[in-house]
């Protein structure tokens, strides 16, 4: 995973510190330097800050003083507390830190070897679908001698402010991680999908059955190693980190440090009672100020759990930020709760694992409609079509379907000013099972995202077997942008874009001639079919010009529902289309009928129910049952 990891502004770590080690100096960033460009894209900067090393902070430097928890982040003067969320998050889990932070012993201070020491540090981040390796130098800001940013309890400690300080050099400066996005850094430090969920919207409060299946949700993606975190929406300025009467603040990100069912009860009365609650336990990156309702660290509901099952949950009683809630709680106080799943894509893994489809796009201006890729989201219905658009396959009767829209992430600078982010969405639709060219009109919207100005866009949806087509947009027309496109599925999609409108001419069109004609057929059903004793197990099959589409079958019905459609671009508009309808048989399928389409443009009846008719090419006869047929025509070949 990590053997691609791509040096950052093109600096080697392992060159630079080299170079420094032969000089005999310590490491001075020429890329983020100890200035005021970087700490501020906007604004006077407040008190004198002193950029400092941890030498000349303290004694004893060290990356890590008894090891990384939880418990070492401190939020600072900026409002990162998502910042500090995420890494209390990270912290919890060696597997991801030690991605996030490479060869900490080789970057960890020997006070045996001050001569192996560079000032240097170096740490990897997921950015736009890529690992990226920072590096940073020492020089960290404070004010009085105290760091005024992320800190750790111990004051010895740095693993934190070095991350905090590469993260911003990512950003562009320190201020810009002010009012940041918890859901952006656990992505970036794990490369998972984010999904965010809104508990107020969802009722989750007052609906135990979608609760339970949320929390079985959320217990999934910790068991299985991801990264949640909670916050309370913040409404006004006035409302960001209130203190509520429970302890709680809002407009402030907890992060998730455990999910867990709770056995209630003492001795062998608590493995036979099936009592269980669901818990979370939290923390507030400030290191104090806790949850003061129930399960809180001194309330009596506590004496309902066995002191064995207390040790094993970890439970302490000292004001450290860190406390217990039910997930009804939970749901009742947080109205927000980010899910960082890691989409495992490993074969050798007992857990379900994904197939990704990773695509990078762009939306780009141009006079020629035709060429143009920036139209706006579906309300702008004249430009829609001419946004990037994506085919991909769902191969099994049902899938679980993730898609994750993330758009190319910017630094906020002094040159530049603040990076804005985009109002961003997608919506997806079924389309023809054939289809292999870009979408000129509406078909059945199959799902859509929000639209929202935030990085990324998630969205998790079930859908039938069929061809798919995603159009990522932004929510105005005529906005440019990169972005990156994921999808995931549980076989492989074939996700791939459609670039051309129609088939392309090539120096065999003159010969073997040019389609004159476009035709959707859409066959909806069929009723009366001949039936057996339980019913028929019937598929549909279109054909035109040796292309055909075949339906799914639909078992033990006469009247079956097959809702398919095909699309054909046809050099002979005068040769019919056949739809066929066939009994699925073990040994050899039965013909139980067909029609035949003249699919003439100028016929404007869009409906038909047509009988069956047998092969006999002289003399059809009538076979029983009906097939009810939808069909769209046009000489225009980007008119579908």
């Amino acid at each position: 995973m990590f053997s691609c990891v791509k040096p950052y502004e093109d600096q080697h770590y392992s060159a630079l510190k080299r170079a420094c080690l032969r000089r005999k100096v310590l490491f001075e960033d020429p890329n983020f330097p100890a200035t005021d460009d970087s700490l501020y894209y906007k604004g006077t900067p407040g008190p004198t800050v002193r950029w400092k090393r941890p030498k000349d902070i303290c004694e004893d430097p060290r990356l890590f003083v008894d090891g990384i928890s939880s418990h070492d982040l401190h939020q600072g003067q900026v409002g990162n507390c998502w910042f500090v969320a995420a890494c209390s998050s990270l912290a919890s889990r060696e597997s991801l830190w030690q991605k996030v932070i490479p060869d900490w012993k080789e970057q960890e201070w020997d006070p045996e070897k001050p001569n192996a020491y560079a000032g240097i540090f170096h740490f990897h981040f997921w950015r736009f679908g890529e690992w990226v390796d920072v590096v940073i130098d020492d020089r960290l800001p404070t004010v009085n001698n105290q760091l005024i940013y992320c800190h750790s309890s111990s004051r010895n400690e740095f693993w934190c402010a070095l991350v905090e300080k590469a993260y911003a050099k990512l950003a562009g400066c320190y201020q810009a991680l002010d009012g940041g996005n918890t859901a952006d850094a656990l992505v970036d430090f794990t490369g998972g999908v984010s999904e965010p969920i809104d508990l107020t919207e969802g009722g989750f409060a007052n609906d135990e059955a979608k609760r339970n299946q949320l929390f079985e949700r959320v217990l999934k993606v910790h068991s299985r190693g991801g990264l949640i975190s909670a916050s309370i929406k913040a409404v006004t300025a006035a409302d960001m980190e209130a203190r509520l009467a429970c302890g709680l603040v809002k407009g402030h990100a907890y992060a998730v440090t455990e999910v867990c069912k709770v056995r209630l009860g003492h001795g062998l009365l608590a493995f036979f009672k099936s009592e269980k609650l669901d818990m979370i336990r939290l923390r507030n990156p400030w290191g104090e100020r806790e949850w003061n309702g129930p399960w809180s660290d001194t309330s009596e509901e506590w004496q309902k759990v066995s002191k064995s099952e207390r040790e094993k949950m970890g439970v302490t009683v000292q004001d450290d930020g860190e406390f217990w809630m039910t997930f009804e709680d939970v749901c009742r106080h947080f109205t927000d709760i980010i899910k960082c799943r890691l989409i495992n894509t490993s074969y050798l893994s007992v857990h379900k694992t994904w197939e990704e489809a990773r695509l990078r796009g762009a939306w780009t201006r141009h006079e020629d409609p035709q060429k143009n890729r920036s139209g706006g989201c579906i309300n702008h219905k004249d430009t829609f079509f001419q946004n990037p658009q994506y085919i991909f396959d769902v191969k099994k009767p049902e899938d679980e379907v993730l898609i994750c829209i993330q758009q190319r992430p910017k630094q906020s600078t002094r040159r530049d000013g603040k990076g804005e982010n985009l109002a961003i969405g997608f919506d997806i639709y079924k389309v023809e099972e054939n289809r292999r060219y870009r979408m000129h009109g509406l078909q059945h919207r199959a799902a859509s995202s929000i639209y929202i100005n935030s990085r990324s866009v998630f969205l998790r949806t079930d859908q039938p077997e069929g061809r798919f087509v995603i159009i990522p947009t932004t929510f105005e027309p005529g906005h440019t942008g990169e972005f990156l496109l994921r999808v995931f599925t549980d076989v492989p999609s074939n996700c791939r874009e459609l670039r051309l409108d129609e088939p392309p001419h090539s120096c065999w069109s003159s010969l073997c001639g040019y389609p004159q004609q476009v035709t959707q057929v859409h066959v909806l059903g069929a009723a009366g079919l001949k039936d057996s004793s339980t019913g028929a197990n019937s598929y549909v099959i279109i054909k035109c010009e040796g292309d055909k589409v075949r339906s799914a079958v639909q078992k033990g019905t006469s009247t079956p529902e097959y809702n398919v459609k095909g699309i054909f671009y046809r050099k002979k508009p005068g040769q019919p289309i056949t739809v066929q309808i066939w009994n699925h048989r073990v040994l050899k399928d039965e013909f139980l009928g067909q029609v035949h389409l003249k699919a003439d443009p100028d016929n404007l009846q869009a409906l038909h129910t047509l009988h069956l008719r047998d092969r006999n090419s002289r003399q059809p006869s009538d076979l029983p049952g009906t097939v009810a047929v939808r069909i769209f025509s046009s000489v225009s070949l980007t008119a579908i």
